[in-house]
């Protein structure tokens, strides 16, 4: 409860956070701005919804009509990193003039791109122990998506197309799992060119893949 000081008595209580600053989002992209750079520096566990909105510039209480909490942050930030490269793989599976060796190498190239492109390591936080939980199964859906895309890819080559069901599933693992492991790698020298880094990164994917 406030208290009483000053001239006439005037109401003395608890400080106002900073106003919003002036970015042109909305206060729901603010808060994922916010807890996109807190979760990928200071981690997940140790960020609280207090902390993502004050660097929103509002009241934890103000937060909370914009958004339910940190998970649902976490689940829309995690979401974003796939929907992008599940559009475009979408177009790329309806493309029935380009070879599917090309469009594979091209999605491989994309994907990479939109992982490693964006202002915060997003992709780290696919293994965090919290992702597993049901609440982020609408991620896990687009994934799993987007996964099924590469392995349609994979199967349309002629190299792809000769392999038995068994090793068409191992070479696609292998192949997503590298494309989805470079975050890693980009973190180690961010500074290092997305783009060629990316193209690097799809010739090594197709030679996995045996093409």
């Amino acid at each position: 409860m406030g208290t009483t000081g000053g001239p006439g008595g005037r109401r003395v209580g608890r400080p106002r956070v900073s106003q919003r600053p002036d970015s042109g989002l909305t206060p729901r992209a603010e808060l994922l701005t916010a807890a996109a750079d807190l979760f990928t520096t200071r981690g997940y566990a140790a960020t609280t919804t207090r902390t993502i909105a004050e660097r929103a510039g509002m009241r934890q209480a103000s937060m909370y009509h914009y958004v339910s909490g940190k998970e649902e942050l976490l689940a829309e930030l995690l979401e974003s990193t796939v929907t992008p490269s599940l559009t475009y793989a979408r177009g790329l599976l309806a493309d029935d003039v380009t070879p599917a060796e090309g469009r594979l190498w091209e999605l491989c190239r994309t994907d990479v791109e939109l992982l490693c492109g964006g202002p915060h390591n997003l992709g780290g936080l696919y293994l965090l122990p919290e992702v597993r939980a049901e609440r982020f199964a609408g991620f896990h859906a687009v994934r799993a998506e987007l996964k099924d895309t590469y392995r349609q890819l994979l199967a349309a080559t002629d190299a792809g197309g000769a392999l038995a069901k068994s090793e068409l599933d191992l070479r696609t693992d292998l192949l997503f799992g590298l494309i989805e492991g470079v975050i890693l790698v980009h973190r180690s020298d961010p500074e290092r060119p997305v783009s060629a880094f990316a193209e690097a990164t799809a010739d090594a994917a197709l030679r996995i893949a045996g093409i």
